[in-house]
């Protein structure tokens, strides 16, 4: 089922609770109208009331015929029945409307009553005390109220049609209050509906726009620079993916090309694949990088938690480290110790990264210095070597993929990636924790602080 559009449902909102305040609106001028006309004919009535009784004072029941027969001559509509106390009439005007009144003046003081003849009578009674003869006297005085039903029956029919009129009005001006009110909406489609692969610059305009949009537009800027800054970063990754593999499968091609176009010894062939086999294995260790990276994107979760004595950790890489350690000349140290909770080969993984890099650059005669630090919320491990210093600019970039701070990526007695700190970085990240990097007078240092996993 299709939804219907906001702009319809604002209109159909506005247009019902307008209508809804017109209907109140209406119902209240016309009770109150209706109640002015009673009032008002009960102030007549009292006041012919209040002349029958001056005139029975005055000249007694049996003034009562003469002097209201003139006087009701300039009262049309109005109507008078007298009887005595023993209910014989002795002055009426009602003519066919006395049975209806006179039942309703049984029950009640003040009464309002339909008759056959669809006439409708507003009435009062009260008991007189004729003084001249001493009998009591029963006075009823009405008013017909047609000409005040008429105007009440003409009055709802226009008010009525006004607010039937006035309600199509509400209607035109809330849809039109709607497309208007919710035209940032629509720009802010607009500029999404522009954003493409080729096109990612395309913000909202959040200045331009109302308070209440203002603060969705800045969320939707915030999620296209961070789609934007993804997508560079696969862009760049796959750019770097394919400077990486090319130049492996291109010495494969040319060594066996070379090699098929001739006849060669056992020995040719042999050299030729081995050499071919160590280009596979790069490229086996740099598609597996990949893999592990590719897998960090949705949150990498850790095998096992298991207790890791870190300087256990750093001890095993020594040992598998010695040997190349002593062929350059270079010192191994360790300082500090402390326990968490992570995945060994991970953990591992992460500070042999950080070794192996050390290794490279550390000059023969210089050490490299593993330090251990302990504190109440974080356990810090420091990878600190002599050597050539990192470029100031190069240190932010040193964790992207496939960064290297020499460009030229031909140092010969290296066969990596560039993937090493990367995937340092992604470990720590699944271990609550950061990498950082400093890098001044003669000595760099790689600190991993592990944060939400402390032994």
């Amino acid at each position: 089922m299709r939804q219907r559009s906001l702009t319809v449902r604002l209109t159909a909102l506005f247009a019902l609770a307008s209508t809804a305040v017109l209907v109140g609106l209406g119902l209240l001028i016309i009770s109150t109208v209706a109640k002015h006309f009673t009032d008002q004919d009960e102030q007549l009535l009292e006041k012919e009331l209040e002349l029958i009784r001056m005139v029975v004072n005055e000249r007694g029941a049996a003034a009562i015929t003469g002097t209201f027969g003139e006087a009701l001559h300039n009262h049309p509509g109005f109507f008078v029945h007298i009887s005595s106390s023993n209910g014989q009439p002795l002055y009426s005007t009602l003519a066919g409307a006395t049975e209806p009144i006179l039942a309703a003046a049984a029950s009640s003081r003040s009464f309002t009553v339909a008759t056959g003849g669809h006439q409708k009578f507003q009435a009062i009674k009260a008991r007189l005390k004729d003084e001249a003869s001493g009998d009591n006297l029963d006075v009823i005085v009405a008013v017909d109220t047609d000409i005040h039903d008429h105007f009440m029956r003409n009055f709802q029919t226009t008010l009525i049609l006004y607010v039937a009129g006035s309600a199509l009005i509400v209607v035109l001006l809330s849809w039109w209050a709607a497309r208007r009110g919710l035209a940032p909406l629509r720009a802010m489609s607009d500029k999404v509906q522009v954003v493409s692969a080729h096109n990612f610059g395309e913000r909202m305009p959040v200045e331009t726009l109302p308070i209440e949009i203002a603060d969705l537009a800045a969320k939707l800027n915030a999620m296209l620079e961070r789609l934007q800054r993804d997508f560079n970063r696969i862009t760049n990754f796959s750019s770097d993916i394919a400077h990486e593999l090319r130049t492996p499968i291109t010495n494969l091609l040319t060594q066996t090309d070379v090699v098929l176009t001739q006849q060669r010894t056992n020995e040719a062939y042999r050299d030729t694949l081995s050499s071919n086999a160590e280009e596979l294995q790069r490229l086996a260790r740099t598609i597996s990088d990949m893999l592990f990276l590719a897998q960090t994107e949705n949150g990498i979760s850790l095998p096992s938690h298991e207790p890791l004595s870190l300087q256990d950790e750093v001890a095993a890489l020594f040992d598998f480290y010695d040997a190349l350690a002593e062929e350059k000349g270079v010192r191994l140290l360790l300082t500090g110790e402390a326990s968490i909770k992570g995945d060994r080969l991970m953990v591992r993984r992460a500070l042999s990264n950080l070794i192996s890099n050390a290794m490279r650059y550390t000059p023969a005669a210089c050490a490299i210095l593993v330090s251990i630090e302990k504190s109440e919320s974080d356990i810090l491990v420091h990878v600190e070597n002599d050597g050539p210093e990192i470029p100031a600019e190069y240190l932010p970039h040193l964790f992207d993929r496939f960064y290297r701070a020499d460009k030229s990526r031909t140092k010969l007695d290296t066969d990596s990636a560039g993937l090493g700190l990367s995937i340092t970085k992604a470990i720590m990240r699944a271990h609550q924790g950061e990498v950082a990097v400093q890098s001044g007078r003669g000595k760099t240092r790689f600190t991993l602080r592990f944060s939400g996993m402390l032994g």
